[in-house]
Formats: C-alpha cells, structure tokens, sequence
C-alpha cells in the first residue's frame, strides 16, 4: 500500500502507489546515503544507511524513528528479515553479518550479535523459507549457508566447508586446514586452525547422516563472457518460491554486464569424491553497461516468471521464454538467454532500481538524478 524510496541524501521518500501521490518525505532519515528498506509487516519498515546505522520506523508515527541500530562499523547495504523467529538480519562494506532480535527492541536499540564474516562483502539475501543465506561478494564469489540457523553465531573458523570451486568445473576445488592452502582471493577469513577441511566434513556429514547447520558452501559462479578476467557480483536477488538465484555481475574491467539466473541443485549427498553442485546456470543475457561503477539492482516478478532489469536510461521485463513461463517448465541442458518481453524508457537518466509490487499489478523504477517511474500494462 506504500511505495518507499531509498534516497542519496539522506532522504526516504512515501508514495501511495496507486493515485501516484507523494505522503510524505524523511528529510533527515539518516545522516548518509539512504541504502536499502525492508518492511517488517504492513506497518513497521527499518532503513539502512552509510551512517553505519539501521533504523526502524511505523508508518503510523513518521516523525520519529522507533529506534537506531548501533553495531556496523562501515556502510550498511543490506536488510533481511525471518518472519519467523522477528530477527532482523543486516549486512555492510565491513564484512559482518548481524542479527538483531526484534522481540527486544526497546527505545535504545535491539540486542543484537555479529553473525557471520567475509570480506569483500556486496550483498546478502535468505532464502523465502530462511533456510539458506546466499552472500555475494566484489571478488565474484558466491558464499551459501545451508540449513540455516541464525541463533548460532559463526566464530571465525568454526562453519564446516562444503565446497569451494566453480559451478561447472568439479576439478577446481579449494579447502582449507589439513587439506592445503585456500584459493587465493577467496573471501573468508580462517583463524591459525581453520575451518574442517571438505574430507573431514565429508565424513562428519556421512556419521551424523546430513549436513550440519549452518555448512558453507563457496562458489566461484559461471558468468558468459568473462574470459578468466574475475567478476564483480553487485546484485543479489532470490525467487520467490525459492528455486533460482538471480546475479547481477560486471567484469574486472568494468566493459561488460551480465544478469544471470542460476537453479538451486537441491538433495545431491555430500561425498568426498563429488561433492555437491548448488547452482547451474540455467539463463543470461548481456546488459547495456551504461552508468559504470553504479550497482544496478534488479528483482523477479512476485509470480517469479518475469525479471525486471535496468538496461540504460529505463528497464527490460526478461522472460525465461517468450510466453513468460515457469523456470521449471523451461530448464534449458545448457545456458539459454533470456527473453526481452518489453523495454521500457521514462527517465533522462541512468537507471539504478527497479521494483514490482507485490500486490498490484504495477512496476517502479528510479534512476540517478532521482525521479520515480510507475507502470501499470493497459488491458
């Protein structure tokens, strides 16, 4: 019922999606760059900002903030919420992942804990069951955490390694510990004994008959074009019904923008020899890499069988084929592109979000210089 806008200087803007009017604008929400806004229910929203700071806010009383979150020490660019255990999960440029309990919330802040560590962290999402955490990073790594436990904070060193190797290739394989150096650039952090090596879990996995909570599985992501150069993942978005992941990534050298759909690979064993495959690369398409150094965001559909995507100065709505199927009754055997269904131009500037409703049958966008796009198809 509300259309919220995340703002460079340090505004939140409030539309009524419907009549296109503007309710009310936060002038000073932060002391920073407005980053990122997740509702709560339909009444609570918290923001995250480069302040370092989070803050919670009900629609009911905007002239004050419910709270400020204390506790990142760089920019904060993510907020997740699991609906059912009310935890707040946020992450930032320093590499943390926390959880607040909002259960406690008072005036003062809500108790909270350091969850997880990587560095070059970009973005962070959980799963619409919240029962993995996917986190990308500006090294082209792609970290999840499966069999989520978000009551059990992971001290450097202590999650046990799946995996650390590219989707497609099952000879690149990087452990740690007893197994050998980790590949370079890889983005976590080990201590002196470092994490269980992929042999040692392999065999914990077979005693306790499953994975433990909580196991980290890295991957190197299948981007086309890359040519060995690295990549950047600068967008992180999930399903909805939680089947694919869907990446946003640039090159090294900045030259060239993918958007990337990967399925989720689920129930393959944990074994010494093979160990599993999470994702495949499943679409893609080359984007206009227009606006370099500027993340895009992209996001799916509520439905999830159309992707908007910012392409230059509007949006493309991608389809997975031309009738805007479902992903799982159009799984291509090898890396198809995806389908331009329409384009859609408004702005006199580069294009940096776009987003669907959940509940009407309309889209928004916002660019650079800060105007707001709204469409809505004409039947």
């Amino acid at each position: 019922s509300v259309l919220t806008v995340a703002c460079e200087q340090t505004e939140v803007l409030l539309f009524d999606p419907i009549s296109s009017k503007h309710i009310k604008t936060l002038s000073e929400a932060h002391e920073d760059c407005v980053n990122n806004i997740r509702f709560l229910d339909n009444r609570l929203f918290a923001t995250c900002s480069d302040d370092t700071t989070i803050a919670l806010w009900d629609l009911r009383k905007l002239n004050t903030k419910v709270c400020t979150l204390h506790g990142h020490t760089s920019w904060v660019k993510n907020i997740e919420y699991d609906t059912n255990t009310r935890l707040l999960v946020t992450s930032g440029f320093d590499g943390n992942v926390i959880i607040w309990d909002t259960n406690r919330c008072t005036e003062d802040g809500c108790p909270h804990k350091k969850f997880f560590h990587t560095r070059f962290l970009m973005r962070m999402r959980l799963t619409p069951d919240c029962s993995k955490m996917l986190i990308s990073t500006s090294s082209g790594y792609l970290l999840i955490l499966h069999d989520l436990d978000l009551n059990k904070s992971l001290e450097v060193g202590s999650y046990p390694i799946l995996r650390a190797r590219r989707t497609t290739s099952s000879s690149d394989i990087a452990s740690s510990g007893s197994s050998g150096p980790r590949a370079v650039g890889s983005p976590c952090h080990q201590n002196d004994s470092g994490p269980l090596s992929e042999k040692h879990m392999s065999r914990s996995s077979q005693r306790e008959g499953g994975s433990p909570r909580n196991s980290l599985e890295v991957l190197t992501p299948e981007v086309p074009g890359e040519r060995d150069r690295g990549n950047c993942i600068t967008s992180l978005q999930l399903h909805p019904k939680g089947w694919a992941t869907l990446l946003r990534c640039s090159s090294n050298t900045d030259d060239q923008e993918w958007t990337c759909v990967y399925e989720f690979q689920e129930g393959a064993p944990v074994r010494p020899v093979s160990p599993r495959c999470s994702l495949r690369l499943t679409h893609c398409i080359e984007e206009a890499n227009v606006g370099r150094g500027y993340i895009k965001e992209l996001c799916f559909s509520p439905d999830g069988r159309m992707i908007s995507s910012p392409h230059g100065f509007g949006i493309r709505l991608l389809g997975f084929d031309a009738h805007c199927s479902e992903l799982v009754d159009c799984l291509p055997k090898e890396a198809s592109p995806l389908k331009e269904i329409r384009s859609l131009y408004s702005h006199n500037d580069v294009v940096l979000t776009t987003k669907f409703s959940p509940t009407h049958c309309q889209i928004a966008s916002g660019c650079l210089s800060g105007r707001v796009s709204l469409y809505q198809p004409k039947f």
